[in-house]
């Protein structure tokens, strides 16, 4: 090990709520992995109402990769996230892994490579939908797997310039210079998500916002994780819900304010819905594509909605 790698450190880090019977395979692969730079494993137990405190302190005193724990009593993935941060501020790299997920072999040698020899500030990777333990329903077709975490954008690796080709934090890893250097920068609270609810989108915003600083980031086929799906995301409902609340959020948050509008509503959100729902319904009867278009009369919806609970909420500001 040359003297430069030998003084930096890794924090491998994942956030967990209400999973304590995932821990042990979990940290036993984070392990297992082998790295060219000392590493650690940072566990942050977001406020978990079941044995995962007793589990991850049981898993501190067995051999391998120091397990390091903290409690986060805010509820919440940004706060989770944000914790993590503040955890693993001295390191060098941090990364991400999910607690419904696990590593496969030589993802933290390809981090370190990016970071070392290709000068990478940011490293995301690939994430396979594992299905081992839950059928995948005969309707799920591949194009909709990104919905439930899925990403593959090929074989080889290359440079991230826009936002077609998207890294998440389920799979990603950070130079910690990023952060020591700007203490505001952090995962957005406008796009949280608690405890097993849905929505988030708060790893979208800080893409977004590597992106607009012109970060160096870095797409690696070869880290890999294999990501487990509860039961309840393989169903038609919870697509729409996704969408609904995507849609709810980013109009709140990120919609410009328009002069002419309905009750806060834009026109055009409303013959917008009112052509996918057309859409929709002359495709109602071949299941392989009206999921799909429902899903865009949903997030169409949830920006409706957002809308009009943006004009609500002024309102009763003003009053």
């Amino acid at each position: 090990m040359s003297l430069e790698k030998a003084s930096k450190k890794l924090t491998f880090a994942f956030c967990t709520y209400n999973r304590a019977e995932r821990l042990e395979n979990l940290v036993f692969a984070m392990r297992a992995q082998s790295c060219p730079i000392p590493f650690e494993i940072l566990a942050v137990n977001n406020n978990s109402s079941d044995a995962t405190s007793e589990v991850l302190k049981q898993l501190q005193q067995l051999p391998g990769p120091t397990l390091r724990w903290v409690h986060e009593p805010n509820q919440g993935i940004v706060a989770a996230r944000n914790r993590a941060i503040q955890e693993a501020i001295n390191s060098d790299i941090l990364v991400f892994i999910d607690d419904d997920e696990l590593p496969l072999t030589g993802l933290l040698e390809t981090v370190t490579h990016a970071y070392f020899s290709e000068g990478a500030e940011c490293v995301g990777g690939r994430i396979d939908i594992d299905f081992t333990h839950h059928k995948r329903p005969e309707w799920l077709d591949d194009e909709l797997l990104g919905f439930l975490g899925a990403l593959d954008h090929g074989k080889q690796a290359f440079w991230i310039e826009d936002s077609t080709t998207p890294v998440w934090a389920g799979n990603i890893a950070y130079d910690m210079a990023i952060f020591r250097n700007d203490p505001a920068l952090r995962f957005d609270r406008r796009y949280d998500r608690k405890g097993k609810t849905i929505g988030g989108g708060e790893d979208v915003m800080m893409f977004n916002v590597l992106l607009q600083q012109k970060r160096r980031i870095r797409y690696r086929p070869d880290m890999a994780i294999l990501h487990a799906v509860e039961p309840w995301r393989l169903r038609r409902r919870y697509f729409l819900d996704v969408h609904f609340l995507a849609g709810y959020r980013g109009a709140i948050n990120d919609f410009p304010v328009y002069h002419r509008t309905y009750l806060g509503i834009p026109p055009f959100l409303i013959s917008q819905i009112v052509r996918q729902t057309w859409q929709w319904l002359a495709l109602a009867f071949t299941a392989k594509h009206s999921l799909r278009q429902a899903m865009n009369v949903s997030y169409s919806l949830g920006q409706i909605c957002g809308c009009f609970s943006r004009w609500k909420n002024k309102l009763l500001i003003n009053n």
